[in-house]
């Protein structure tokens, strides 16, 4: 199911849908020494080539080692690659001895040409010899080397025997192509489902610090935007590749063979075409940058003054908008313009270079032919292989750069795969199928970089079926604390015992498949309201998803759907409120019946009196089970059994709301800046702190 938000923290999925924490979401993901970290949400330019769109081409920085590693890929296909490459050897072997036979055939034409026009009964040695005489010798070398009989015309039976060789010739070959692009796509298909499945399995066992420091677009970009051009580099670029440098190899060797001489002048335009694109290629690159670095001034503007239009025109900047809208979208002209025809260029000239070696070809072979150094259908055949002997070329500066490109995301893709992982399973114990959901911290120290300590020395026991609130100023370790118990991190020191079982002598799927979550940005996925429900537990009935929602208050509005519960959840979620998404969510962990229950400020993004809904559901889920609350509003958790004032990774107060209150401490003057406007004194208070009317 694709995620209809994004704004949540990454969900650890090595186990079972039924049975893992992601039964109702995950916590956000805190940023090193900070606490309730959001992660800025990377958004695709179009510059960028979109969130899953094309991505401009880049280069290697390891171009060889990365290649050869991307080459190891498809050793499991050896046997496939091996026949690629033989269909490719035939198919242009056929393709570039067909032109040769194709001269032929015109040789054939042309002495049938010319001996219908010489008189019968002389043989052609007599008639050449005449014609010697006579001083006209380059007619007679000419003749000489026509296979013709005088007084007879073409030689038809011969001239269908050839034609219909090279048909077949062409038939063949094109089956041949078709045969090896088939085999390619199979053998590439594979090896791209062998690295999907090794990309997602990959994601599955990195550890939650992994996604904490880098931006989740690029990651998203790793595992779908770089293998899509890993698989058509492979597809399109090595296929083509391999057939254009055995093409031009092949013609290359035709050429000498035909005649040497008009080979030589084939391959004079090479370097007068590369010096040529190259010179024009490095000015038309400089005014491309210019291009869309105008292209992203302008859409700036026109996007500001749309989002601003209000603005705009409350304060009367309408001129002055349409000046500047001016001024940028002439600069954006000129540095197109420029582009354009600086790149345009390119085409013309190498055409020109081309078009000066095959008018050379064409002068100095109807010299050769006239002066009887070679045939009509040998100068035929080489000005064909002069005119296919530019296309490969252009097809390997192409899926050149495109390779290049392939090598390049299969070295992002690499350095993914190359990750470290989460730290080994060391599942020595197991849990009951119930378990009480007594937790005790014992001496526990955590910090996400050795110079920076964030939890210190930290002890508290939850007792079983009891709420525990935390609260506590930003940074002050409340998200990391819950995390800790999922082990989505690592104790430097110390433990964390559940049900008397040290939580690192359990597996993480088990451990987490005792765990529900509620956050406080609600993760739906798409599909139906069902699916989202059952997806705490895949083995649910429709009994108990049924009733799940209607303890969590879900049917509620369900039944005023006209889908009802078969209401699918559109991509963006916005076809159901945002306090629906939450209790949507608090019947998913319902569903999931777990031991523990994680909840991360759940209603601070509903209203008031759809707050007092989310409360209720949120107290129907709490009974008879360990409750982790994470609260701003202090409002929200007056009943906690055991309320946890953090301050820099240390507990300072524990207790129930009357006696914290009553204690006069640092949950007092939390509290009083809340309700009574008071100085919260030395301890910083969130923006969310804020009184909410």
């Amino acid at each position: 199911m694709s995620a209809c938000k994004k704004d949540s923290g990454p969900v650890d999925e090595t186990l079972p849908a039924a049975q893992s924490a992601a039964n109702a979401g995950s916590l956000p993901a805190p940023q090193p020494g900070e606490e309730d970290f959001v992660e800025e949400e990377f958004t695709p330019t179009e510059a960028d080539g979109g969130m899953f769109g094309a991505m401009p081409a880049k280069k290697a920085e390891h171009f060889w080692p990365s290649a050869k590693r991307l080459m190891g890929l498809l050793k499991p296909e050896a046997a496939g690659i091996y026949a690629v490459v033989g269909l490719v050897v035939v198919s242009v072997v056929l393709n570039v001895i067909a032109p040769k036979i194709l001269g032929q055939a015109m040789d054939v034409i042309f002495a049938g040409v010319v001996g219908k026009q010489l008189p019968a009964g002389a043989s052609k040695e007599q008639f050449v010899a005449g014609l010697r005489q006579q001083g006209q010798d380059n007619f007679a070398d000419m003749v000489s080397r026509m296979e013709l009989v005088p007084g007879t015309g073409i030689n038809f039976d011969k001239l269908t025997t050839l034609i219909a060789v090279v048909l077949v010739m062409y038939f063949v070959a094109n089956i041949f192509m078709w045969l090896q692009g088939y085999v390619l796509n199979r053998i590439v298909m594979k090896v791209i489902r062998r690295l999907r499945d090794d990309t997602e399995g990959k994601l599955n066992r990195l550890p939650l610090n992994y996604f904490d420091t880098r931006q989740r677009g690029d990651v998203l970009s790793r595992v779908t935007n770089d293998v899509d051009n890993i698989q058509q580099a492979l597809q399109q670029a090595f296929a083509q590749l391999v057939n254009s440098v055995l093409t031009v190899v092949g013609i290359v060797i035709m050429m000498f063979i035909v005649s040497w001489q008009l080979a030589l002048i084939a391959l004079i335009a090479l370097p007068l075409s590369g010096v040529a694109a190259g010179m024009i290629g490095v000015r038309s690159q400089k005014l491309f940058a210019a291009q869309w670095k105008n292209t992203g001034t302008l859409n700036g503007q026109i996007e500001e003054s749309f989002s601003g239009h209000d603005l705009v025109r409350v304060f009367g900047r309408d001129a002055d908008m349409l000046e500047r809208f001016e001024e940028r979208n002439e600069a954006l002209y000129k540095a197109s313009f420029g582009a354009q025809f600086v790149s345009g260029i390119i085409f013309p000239v190498m055409q020109f270079v081309s078009y000066l070696s095959y008018v050379g070809i064409a002068v100095v072979g109807g010299l050769r032919v006239a002066s009887g150094a070679m045939s009509l259908g040998d100068a035929t055949a080489f000005i064909q292989y002069s005119r296919e002997f530019t296309q490969p070329l252009g097809q390997m500066a192409g899926m050149a750069n495109m390779l290049q490109s392939g090598v390049a995301s299969s070295e992002r893709v690499f350095e993914f795969l190359d990750a470290s992982e989460e730290e080994a399973e060391t599942a020595t114990e197991h849990l009951p199928a119930k378990t009480d959901g007594h937790v005790d911290f014992k001496n526990v120290t955590f910090s996400y970089t050795p110079d920076k300590p964030l939890i210190e020395d930290l002890s508290f026991t939850a007792e079983p079926g009891n709420t525990v609130a935390i609260v506590g100023p930003t940074g002050a370790g409340k998200t990391t604390l819950v995390n800790l118990v999922m082990r989505f991190y690592e104790l430097n020191s110390g433990s964390i015992m559940l049900d008397g079982v040290d939580v690192t002598h359990l597996s993480r799927s088990e451990l987490r498949s005792k765990v529900g979550m509620v956050l406080q940005d609600a993760w739906l996925f798409g599909g139906t309201i069902y699916d989202n429900i059952r997806y705490g537990n895949l083995e649910a009935s429709e009994e108990q998803v049924m009733a799940a929602a209607k303890a969590t208050f879900v049917d509620r509005f369900v039944r005023a759907l006209p889908e009802g519960y078969e209401t699918v959840i559109d991509e963006e979620g916005n076809n159901v409120s945002a306090g629906e998404k939450q209790l949507i969510t608090i019947a998913r962990a319902f569903v999931a019946n777990p031991s523990l229950l994680i909840l991360d400020e759940a209603t601070s993004s509903v209203d008031t009196r759809t707050e007092l809904l989310v409360q209720k559901a949120m107290a129907a889920l709490r009974s008879d089970r360990t409750s982790f609350v994470i609260a701003h509003r202090l409002s929200t958790i007056r009943d906690a059994d055991t309320i946890l004032v953090m301050e820099n990774g240390r507990i300072v107060e524990q207790g129930n709301h009357q006696v914290l209150l009553a204690a006069g401490g640092a949950y007092h003057r939390l509290y009083m800046s809340q309700f009574a406007g008071a100085d919260a004194g030395e301890m910083p208070v969130d923006d969310s702190t804020a009184v909410h009317s």
